[in-house]
């Protein structure tokens, strides 16, 4: 039987793979297959940015030995902020062949592609039966039934756009509203809201010319694997326009088993061989895909652009690239002020790359020109639970770590402790650390926490990092407040939030708790680290964080 299999187990932020094969043609037989359930062989995906990088991977690791499994190769653990197909490409390439080793299994070489999907065009399918771009199982608003999720997401319409960056600002940030009254949607302060984004129409004509193919032509792609419970890529029948446009990745720099796949398209030797150089895991493969698709921001148009003689089967490209995945935004509102809408705070990304191209981020680009209208303009959103929550205890006093768009969740948690001050409640003290440029340029809802200091709800502490010579950031303000934030944490019992950048941000504000816990509470530096882990296990200590 020819072995193409990889179980997939998703565990929290990690996802672990137990491999129980990969895409090498190898005959085996069943009793042979059989025993690789009782091997041991794991491959992790995390990221160093976070503190229990691959934690779970190495647990499983050890259990499974625990458990009687035998090892047949080291545990592999993939690294997101560096290159994890890399990392996994590396390992995987001396794995196999100590699996075959182990069982005695003669390889059939080098890998051998393998289309996964049969395409069909069609051209009599009623068009009632074709999806035109809306989510999942959305064919119009009429078929919305809650609850609202991945699967089924809601069409909200947009209420407010608003720019909230100051005239002079070079950049753009968004407030935007999102209605849902009577979707019986439910949100809590904290949450997250995902939006379903759709790319640009510009780049999804230049890869119809490219290909030189009709985009309004109907397909289904079906999978020939008839066990398969995903018998398509992404809802069929639909146009090559709409799943260009609504399901797949064409903006992301594609990973190298996609390279490996085009450059049997190429009718150019020399390109051919360049993008199969890129796939392959030589030094000189590695650092050319490195400086050519990483560095220089390659994605699929511009290599399709950047190499002529590429022409590929448009299917075959669609079978290739990633799904197009949902954007998650902090919820910038709190539901006791705004019980029938969802707020998000989005900064507009927009960059050069090294080629001169201008890139444009996907969902913000889109959201940029959502606007309230009539008839409205509709996202496809839901809400995804989040354990980053104020205090039961209104009384509890709260840090806020929040620079730039870090902010959102905070303010909703502001108006939150404004709702339960106005209605009588004891509030403990509500302390904000908020850092940007410029304070006329880019000081998110300045009138606004400016009205919560004068009310007595909010302490604010701003940090402007280009308002004089020397730089000054959020953690500086930390740094002389060190008897503020102790008298919170310890002796109030307090807790913390931190949102917004994980790889120095967040890091560096974990770095200086300790150094006050360390200095204002007496303690060693093993002491303290377990004063913040002991916050963190009691939830006093929380963060939302992004690489």
């Amino acid at each position: 039987m020819n072995i193409n299999v990889c179980k997939l187990i998703p565990v929290t932020r990690n996802l672990i793979i137990i491999i129980r094969s990969l895409n090498t043609n190898v005959n085996v037989t069943q009793r042979r297959f059989s025993s690789l359930s009782r091997t041991k062989n794991v491959f992790g995906l995390g990221n160093k940015t976070y503190e229990h990088y691959n934690e779970v991977a190495t647990y499983v690791d050890f259990r499974l030995e625990q458990l009687g499994a035998t090892r047949v190769f080291e545990c592999g653990l993939g690294d997101d902020d560096a290159n994890i197909e890399d990392d996994f490409i590396t390992w995987k390439d001396k794995f196999w062949p100590a699996v075959c080793d182990f069982f005695g299994i003669e390889g059939a070489g080098e890998d051998v592609s393998i289309r996964q999907y049969k395409l069909t065009e069609h051209v009599d399918v009623p068009a009632d039966r074709v999806y035109t771009g809306e989510i999942a199982r959305l064919h119009s608003l009429v078929n919305q039934r809650p609850p609202f999720d991945a699967k089924n997401p809601y069409l909200a319409a947009v209420k407010v756009n608003r720019e909230l960056h100051g005239p002079t600002s070079e950049r753009s940030c968004m407030h935007i509203e999102f209605d849902i009254e009577g979707s019986k949607m439910r949100y809590d302060a904290g949450d997250h809201v995902a939006v379903y984004p759709v790319n640009n129409s510009e780049l999804v004509e230049k890869i119809g010319k490219i290909c030189e193919v009709d985009l309004d032509t109907v397909i289904t792609l079906t999978n020939t694997d008839e066990e398969s419970t995903k018998k398509h890529p992404f809802p069929c029948p639909c146009s090559y326009r709409t799943a260009l446009t609504h399901y797949i990745d064409i903006t992301s720099n594609p990973r190298t088993h996609v390279l490996k796949e085009l450059a049997e398209y190429c009718s150019d030797p020399a390109d051919k061989e360049k993008l199969k150089l890129m796939a392959s895991t030589t030094a000189e493969g590695k650092a050319l895909f490195h400086q050519w698709v990483t560095n220089e921001n390659r994605n699929i148009v511009h290599i399709l652009e950047d190499i002529p003689s590429l022409k590929p089967a448009l299917d075959h490209l669609c079978e290739l690239l990633p799904r197009l995945q949902c954007r998650y935004y902090s919820i910038s509102s709190s539901p006791k002020l705004h019980p029938t809408s969802i707020h998000i705070t989005a900064v507009v990304v927009e960059y050069k790359t090294p080629t001169g191209r201008i890139n444009q981020g996907v969902t913000t680009t889109w959201l940029k020109n959502k606007h309230p209208t009539d008839p409205p303009s509709y996202v496809p959103i839901f809400v995804r639970k989040s354990q980053f929550r104020l205090p039961v205890r209104t009384i509890t006093p709260i840090i806020m770590v929040g620079p730039g768009t870090g902010i959102a969740p905070f303010r909703g948690f502001i108006q939150e402790r404004d709702t339960a001050r106005k209605e009588g409640k004891e509030v403990g003290d509500t302390i904000l650390y908020f850092g940007c440029r410029k304070s006329k340029e880019d000081f998110l809802y300045r009138d606004e926490l400016e009205a919560y200091v004068k009310s007595g709800t909010l302490k604010l502490h701003t940090a402007f990092s280009r308002e004089q010579e020397k730089k000054i950031y959020v953690t500086h303000l930390l740094e002389k407040n060190k008897d503020e934030i102790w008298d919170v944490i310890g002796a109030k019992n307090g807790h913390v939030y931190i949102c917004g950048d994980a790889r120095n941000m967040a890091r560096d504000v974990h770095n200086i708790l300790l150094k006050v816990v360390q200095e204002k509470g007496k303690m060693t530096e093993l002491q303290a680290a377990d004063y913040i882990k002991k916050m963190e296990t009691q939830k006093r200590y929380s963060t939302d964080v992004w690489s």
